[in-house]
């Protein structure tokens, strides 16, 4: 145990942001660099080491957060990284990126602000990536086994890494220029500089994974044909199928999916733009769908000079305390406020978009909505509620329903669907064509990062199994597991 009396004698501080007027003028981590290490070791001292820990149970990749938190209080920085790389191929990612279930499940949450999990875990692996602790684990014999894997996102990654570690040759498709999936372009600068995403990748290459960018299985390779070419096939594409809006008006000029956008502003941090082609300078922006990619939407607007931000959620306001309905250890919807909720703008709740409104042009200019509220469980506009906002950039960020079936990949390898759409998948996360696997939201429909590790590691697991007939890689969850939520 880290320190008996942590949790009694040291409150809950969280990392330092840089002033908004700063952050906002530039594209880099909204965290003040460095600002974490001096507070960590007294926040690791506040996990109580708990006989039965339930930031186990929030968190599907079960990390050893006692254990760390342990190390950590400690400075035993080495010893802290070896426990966290042990379920979790990548710590920097859900460090920054992971709402942190496992703060949610924290015993100590019970009565008190839970232990800063989800910051002790970035200040470890950090601190390893700047004591080059983290290096290449390249196997030591080769199966003679070959993988592909179809997509390079937090599920891809993590899979093909315990597959190469296995000691199967494998191969990364990815249909963008770069690897690193929806982490890449569809997560701005300012939550994850990209470093972080290719010092990994230089990682796995080192440990023997090849890469494939611009290359989309479906439509430039047959899909039928890449499973001839390998013994084993990931499916890892993710639910990229965007909800739209079908509201009179959606055809205007002027509104875009929140991942038609997003891609643009992370194309000018990578070079490639010098300015965006969808920007929301000097507009007035309004963004559809209350949820961490609204958020990601709101930040990415303020950065590009936006004259106003207006973010707009169908669901009534979530309270700021855990409601009776949702209680301890569960995953509680609770009233959030981002860094770029920080930055400003406004948000509404309760309303419904009823049509847009354009100019001569074929240009949007304003969004009509509505209030509304449940009536014995349905969505009911309120009379006399009726108004327009100005909108000359809509962004719709309101959630994915299932993978691409458009590009051919489904068809093509002739898979079956669940009932919500999912590729469907057996135990060993295999589908119905023998030797065909799938991870993350593909098989799952959208969900978080720590789940996607989690389940790129658990299919790692049924491949090997499937290509040697026995596997001693960890397989965190089943295919049927889910969030601990009510």
């Amino acid at each position: 145990m880290a320190d008996p009396k942590g949790f009694l004698n040291h409150g809950r501080e969280v990392a330092q942001t840089r002033p908004v007027g700063e952050r906002v003028k530039d594209w880099n981590e909204v965290y003040v660099p460095g600002s974490l290490l001096p507070i960590i070791s007294k926040q690791a001292s506040r996990c109580m080491d708990c006989g039965i820990p339930f930031c186990h149970n929030g968190c599907p990749l079960g990390n050893l957060i006692p254990e760390w938190n342990d190390y950590a209080y400690r400075e035993d920085w080495s010893a802290a990284s070896e426990r966290l790389h042990a379920t979790n191929n990548f710590p920097e990612f859900t460090g920054r990126l992971c709402p942190a279930p496992c703060e949610a499940a924290c015993v100590l949450g019970i009565n008190q602000p839970a232990v800063t999990i989800k910051n002790v875990e970035v200040s470890i692996i950090d601190k390893a990536w700047d004591a080059n602790d983290v290096k290449p684990q390249a196997p030591e014999r080769l199966s003679g086994k070959t993988v592909a894997v179809i997509g390079s996102g937090p599920a891809g990654l993590a899979a093909a890494q315990q597959l190469t570690r296995a000691g199967h040759t494998v191969a990364v498709y990815e249909r963008a220029d770069r690897i690193g999936g929806l982490l890449r372009y569809g997560i701005p600068e300012f939550k994850m500089e990209k470093r972080h995403i290719n010092r990994r990748i230089e990682q796995m290459r080192a440990e023997g994974t090849k890469f494939r960018t611009g290359v989309e299985i479906g439509r430039d390779i047959d899909a039928a044909k890449l499973r001839r070419r390998y013994d084993a096939v990931v499916i890892a594409a993710g639910s990229t199928t965007a909800r739209d809006l079908p509201v009179p008006g959606r055809e205007l000029k002027g509104i875009y999916q929140a991942m038609e956008y997003l891609p643009l502003a992370n194309k000018v941090q990578e070079g490639d733009y010098v300015t965006t082609p969808v920007s929301a300078e000097g507009k007035h922006v309004v963004v559809i769908g209350g949820g961490d990619t609204g958020a990601d939407c709101v930040g990415t607007a303020h950065r590009q000079g936006a004259a106003s931000v207006t973010q707009l959620e169908i669901m009534p306001k979530p309270g700021e305390e855990r409601a009776p309905h949702q209680p301890w250890p569960t995953f509680p919807m609770l009233y959030k406020v981002t860094s770029a909720h920080e930055e400003g703008g406004e948000r509404v709740y309760a309303v419904n978009t009823t049509h847009f409104e354009g100019d001569e042009d074929g240009n949007v200019q304003f969004l009509h909505l509505v209030e509304v509220e449940f009536i014995e469980g349905k969505l009911t506009p309120k009379p006399g509620t009726e108004r327009k906002i100005p909108a000359q950039l809509v962004t719709l960020a309101m959630g994915f329903t299932g993978t691409d079936r458009e590009n051919g990949l489904v068809d093509q390898f002739a898979l079956e669907l669940d009932e919500r759409g999912n590729i469907a998948r057996d135990g060993e996360f295999q589908t119905n064509v023998p030797g065909v696997f799938v991870a993350g939201d593909a098989g799952r429909g959208q969900s978080l990062i720590v789940w996607a590790i989690a389940e790129g590691r658990s299919a790692a697991r049924g491949v090997d199994r499937f290509l040697t007939g026995a596997s001693d890689l960890p397989a965190p969850i089943r295919p049927t597991d889910r969030a601990l939520t009510v």
